[in-house]
């Protein structure tokens, strides 16, 4: 398991890169779900539609 871990002497590489791209996937679906809220709010507000809890 330390061997797997230790990737072959690259871990100081290897786990920085992974930590690095689930930071960008958590981001990037944070801030569209963000976006897609404020749209939403948005138009409910253009369209005088009161707006559904969601």
């Amino acid at each position: 398991m330390s061997e797997f871990l230790s990737m072959g002497g690259y871990a100081a590489f290897v786990w920085p890169a992974y930590a690095v791209t689930f930071l960008a996937v958590f981001v990037n679906i944070w801030s569209a779900r963000r976006a897609l809220r404020r749209a939403r709010a948005h138009a409910q507000r253009r369209l005088g539609v009161a707006g559904e809890p969601s």
